[in-house]
């Protein structure tokens, strides 16, 4: 569009008045001639007042188009999306995650993409650079194309949706410049039913589109291991297809490098299929997926994992001795002590991860000192009541947690219908909603109000088995002594899932794999020194994670770091501890991309490559002066005038 760089010069339209003036009052006096014959006069004087009239209106014409050019030679008019002395500043989004570790035929399609900006990106303008990893603010070209050269592929997960609200919200705090952003990705979809709407967006947008071909992937998706009677253990690897049916893949297990498995497999259209290995022993296993096929993408074909002798678990019971607790915390996944009242062996509970106390009437001095230490260590509690407990006994124990106390002992028949099946302690406990189950009783109860996550409840709504809130651990009360006299819930097939999770909960289960770039916790079962730090290495890199160190365990905490997929040990100066596994998501392997053909968005501007949209906006921006057409139409316009009054005579 035609801007002007000095638009105050049109205040001077003033002096069009000027030719008005002399146009209306320049009056032109006639010669008087003698002539015998009257009609001729006549005939003469009116041809010489018509084309004195023309002649004046053409003038009057040319000295108003002059003024007017002249007006415009002086305030410079130019060509130009851009104001002449306005700034512009670029923000890019460019999509560095793996889903754009693939091929065309020009190549690696982040490698063209950084190539492309590299060479038609404008010179003097101002950049602000978005990755999935990183914001560089107000840089220039120069320092735009170092960065470029030494960036790699991502492995965070990254939804296009959140970079451009996150670069509108830095465009705000923007003054007095011009700001554009540009997305360089392949607006990949991690939820079919959640669309970007681009029309919430109010800065000049130019996308590149997505390459909405690419139809065909295979890919390792996870693994988890399975027992089974008959075939023993079994490591189980789920298979993902997008696009057509495949037949003999050849997949491969391995053990660091030894092979110990190899298959083929056929898969339907956009299936997923299970394979199985059996293996004769889960112990110390460094397993390594491989599929051998080319596809799309080549990354999501190889799939690490690590089996180990898993940890047991210690727990400590204090009180009545329970059969029902003994079966069902075996010796092959936990390590139970059993203690009652009057033999509490108090220097082994800084040692434990999880306390029971089994249907104590009052909780003494000494122990509650010992309890509420073990749990601000991060140990968690299960707390079992007695038929008539010492309420103000419990009630002083569980005061420092500031979350609710124990009211009075009801005796009522109530039913245990609601179970929170979003609770944690029900992972991978039911495959679907249980409705029908015989409900279980209980005929005395302990009234509470404690805040936290009802897992179990009666009928009335209230709580029957509650995790209380606090900032150490995790607490879990039941609101009935659970004995013959109070309940028949230890018969139900729900409490072997319940105190079996509990129990595993209390020490993180170590997983086979992790996924790189998300928030994930492990837990070691290991006492350290509080100078004492553990490191997080593979042969290429090495990390201090985030640490949390209590009396029994270490907690561990990864999330921007590890980067790349593979093996990682876990070491405390030079004793390796464990290994464990690190994968891509599965969601970059997704070829499930938002379509911009029907969206109507008149600031949304996309092209088929990277050259194309720079190439436009290097044309939009360029800056094509008009001052010297408007004065040649001046000199023009002048140069007509004097003709005419030298020439035109009437």
């Amino acid at each position: 569009m035609m801007q002007f760089k000095y638009p105050g010069i049109f205040y001077l339209l003033i002096v069009l008045i000027i030719p008005l003036i002399i146009h209306l009052f320049n009056l032109q006096k006639f010669k008087k001639i003698a002539f015998s014959n009257v009609q001729f006069l006549k005939k003469v004087k009116l041809e010489s007042r018509k084309s004195s009239k023309i002649k004046k209106l053409i003038i009057l014409a040319l000295r108003i188009i002059s003024f007017l050019a002249l007006l415009f030679t002086f305030s410079q008019p130019y060509f130009s999306d851009k104001k002449i002395n306005e700034s512009i500043h670029n923000f890019i989004y460019l999509d560095n995650s793996m889903s754009l570790n693939t091929n065309d035929q020009n190549g690696n399609k982040l490698n063209e993409a950084i190539q492309e900006i590299i060479q038609f990106a404008p010179k003097k303008e101002t950049y602000s650079l978005l990755t999935n990893d990183e914001f560089l603010s107000n840089i220039s070209k120069e320092e735009v194309n170092i960065y470029l050269k030494k960036l790699n592929f991502s492995t965070k997960n990254s939804y296009f949706g959140d970079k451009i609200r996150t670069l509108e919200s830095k465009i705000n705090n923007e003054t007095n410049k011009l700001s554009k952003i540009i997305l360089i990705t392949d607006f990949q979809q991690f939820n079919k039913n959640k669309k970007f709407k681009f029309t919430n967006v109010n800065t000049p947008l130019y996308l590149k589109k997505p390459d909405l071909k690419k139809k065909n992937n295979i890919s390792v998706d996870s693994i988890f291991i399975k027992t089974n009677d008959r075939k023993g253990n079994l490591i189980s690897v789920v298979i993902k297809n997008q696009g057509e049916e495949k037949t003999d893949i050849p997949i491969a297990l391995f053990n660091a490098s030894n092979l110990l498995n190899k298959q083929s497999f056929s898969i339907k259209k956009d299936r997923k299929k299970t394979i199985e290995f059996p293996v004769e022993s889960l112990e110390k296993i460094k397993g390594k997926i491989e599929i051998t096929y080319n596809d799309v993408f080549l990354f999501d074909n190889i799939f690490y994992f690590t089996l180990d002798t898993p940890q047991k678990t210690s727990i400590l019971t204090i009180g009545k001795k329970s059969t029902f607790l003994s079966k069902i915390f075996t010796k092959d996944d936990f390590i139970l002590t059993n203690s009652s009242t009057d033999q509490i062996n108090f220097n082994i509970i800084p040692s434990q991860q999880l306390i029971i106390l089994n249907q104590l009437q009052n909780i003494s001095d000494i122990l509650k000192n010992s309890l509420q230490q073990f749990i601000k260590g991060g140990g968690h509690l299960l707390i079992i009541p007695a038929n008539n407990i010492d309420i103000s006994s419990y009630n002083t124990f569980l005061k420092i947690f500031n979350k609710g106390s124990i009211r009075k002992n009801t005796v009522d028949t109530l039913k245990i219908t609601d179970i929170n099946f979003e609770h944690p302690i029900f992972n991978n406990v039911f495959s679907k909603k249980v409705t029908n189950f015989q409900y279980p009783f209980v005929t005395q109860f302990y009234n509470h109000n404690f805040s936290g996550s009802a897992i179990l409840s009666f009928q009335n709504k209230f709580s029957f088995l509650k995790e209380i809130n606090n900032s150490y651990s995790k607490i879990y009360f039941f609101s009935s002594p659970l004995d013959k006299k109070s309940t028949n819930f230890f018969n139900s097939p729900l409490i072997v899932p319940i105190l079996f999770n509990i129990a595993k909960q209390s020490l993180e289960i170590d997983k086979p794999y992790y996924i790189l770039q998300e928030q994930n916790r492990l837990e070691i079962n290991k006492k350290i020194n509080k100078n004492q730090l553990i490191k997080i290495s593979n042969s290429k890199n090495s990390f201090i994670p985030q640490q949390k160190t209590s009396s029994n365990k270490i907690s561990l905490y990864t999330n921007r770091e590890p980067i790349e997929k593979g093996f990682y040990t876990i070491s405390l100066e030079k004793d390796t501890l464990k290994t464990i596994a690190f994968n891509v998501s599965p969601k970059e392997s997704l070829l499930s991309f938002q379509n911009l053909n029907n969206i109507q968005n008149k600031k949304m501007f996309a092209y088929d490559s990277v050259k194309e949209l720079f190439t436009e906006i290097n044309e939009k921006n360029k800056v094509q002066w008009l001052w010297r057409l408007f004065l040649a139409i001046a000199i023009v316009s002048l140069l007509l005038e004097i003709l005419i009054l030298k020439f035109f005579k009437t």
